[in-house]
């Protein structure tokens, strides 16, 4: 069959129709296209401009229709769902289907049944295996021998809703870090890996901000002998290098909500600040952040000597120092980054180095370079 538009049109139209009032799309799509099976031969580009038509939020659609109601609170753990938010469950059935359908957990089906919204299933399935379309969207953690992924040592799949199983999977992924011995106080005592803030915030963000629609992935916690990696379905809404500092965006804003509310992630942000803090409080290798072709990837380092750093994990630990430090209304100077790799105060041209090569890479900017050498305070590039 012959197409009248080359596929490369598509992304344009999909391009205008952004652009468009809601209520004028389709009328102007069809005015434009009047032969949709042409279109049909892509489908994947078919997929992306009914996405543009379809204003649903992920959460409010169905994961599991007309249901009975002795099996919504078969399918979901509704007990944690009164836990979590402080609430005495009610006594009756009645309540409890109530409440559920307050929060949009569940919404009235036909013939006084229920459908459950993928927002309670992804948040309180007893298993998500049991929702067709969320069992790809378990939290799946793996411990590999080395630095690679030729061996696997444990994998396991956290099966639960979010909410209900945050605890649980959080749980399992200290459980399974390497730990180190830490001296304090004349005792010894072991310590994971990674602070578990930081591991906490990075598990968060990958679960709530992830991209429902993105098929056959979910989110992944993958632990080295050096590293761990917490990778998230989607490409990222903001810059990698902006997380730290981005104003909060999210795809999914009814269960960002819901988990704020919990107390599982941060009501102003990512809570990136908080990593980045966490490793610089526990003299870590700054976190790498990276999107892929269809992933947003995080990635945290076990402890290194400033000497073991190369070029790359210096410029990248200078440059987040100084957003942490722009973020929190103050600057970056010789002594705070001698302060943050530990280096002694003797060393100061170590320090004035990496600023040097910071700047060189186009990430920090001095706040005012007519400055004495000793009163030099710098900025986050974008911070001008």
């Amino acid at each position: 069959m012959s197409v009248e538009r080359p596929v490369s049109d598509l992304l344009g139209i999909l391009t205008e129709l952004r652009k468009l009032p809601h209520e004028t799309e389709w009328a102007e799509f069809k005015h434009n296209n009047d032969n949709p099976e042409e279109i049909g031969d892509f489908p994947e580009k078919e997929r992306e401009l009914w996405r543009v038509f379809d204003r649903t939020p992920f959460e409010k659609e169905i994961a599991a229709e007309n249901i009975a109601t002795e099996d919504v609170l078969q399918l979901l753990d509704f007990p944690a769902y009164f836990d979590l938010l402080s609430l005495p469950p009610p006594e009756r059935r009645d309540g409890i289907l109530s409440a559920l359908a307050s929060d949009d957990m569940i919404a009235q089906g036909e013939d006084g049944k229920w459908n459950i919204t993928n927002l309670g299933a992804t948040l309180f399935a007893k298993r998500l295996a049991n929702f067709r379309t969320l069992a790809r969207k378990v939290v799946r953690v793996v411990l590999y021998k080395g630095e690679n992924r030729m061996e696997t040592v444990r994998e396991q799949e956290c099966d639960r809703g979010y909410a209900a199983g945050f605890k649980e999977q959080l749980g399992l992924i200290i459980n399974l870090l390497p730990s180190n011995e830490v001296i304090g106080q004349a005792l010894r005592r072991q310590a994971p890996m990674f602070p578990e803030l930081a591991i906490r915030e990075l598990v968060a963000n990958a679960i709530i901000h992830q991209d429902f629609h993105l098929t056959g992935t979910g989110p992944m916690v993958e632990i080295f002998a050096g590293r761990m990696e917490i990778t998230s379905p989607g490409l990222p809404l903001v810059q990698t290098e902006r997380f730290l500092d981005s104003p909060p965006r999210s795809r999914n804003e009814a269960l960002a909500s819901f988990m704020r509310r919990i107390g599982v992630c941060e009501e102003r942000g990512s809570g990136i600040d908080k990593v980045v803090a966490q490793t610089e409080l526990f003299q870590l290798p700054a976190p790498l952040f990276e999107a892929t072709n269809q992933h947003t990837r995080a990635t945290l380092f076990a402890h290194r000597e400033f000497r073991e750093m190369d070029r790359t994990d210096r410029i990248r630990a200078c440059y987040l120092h100084a957003c942490l430090r722009y973020v929190q209304r103050d600057y970056m100077t010789n002594t705070t980054l001698r302060e943050r790799f530990g280096i002694d105060e003797k060393n100061s041209s170590v320090a004035s180095r990496i600023i040097r090569d910071t700047i060189e890479a186009g990430l920090i900017i001095p706040y005012d370079e007519d400055a004495g050498r000793k009163y030099m305070k710098y900025l986050p590039r974008w911070a001008r």
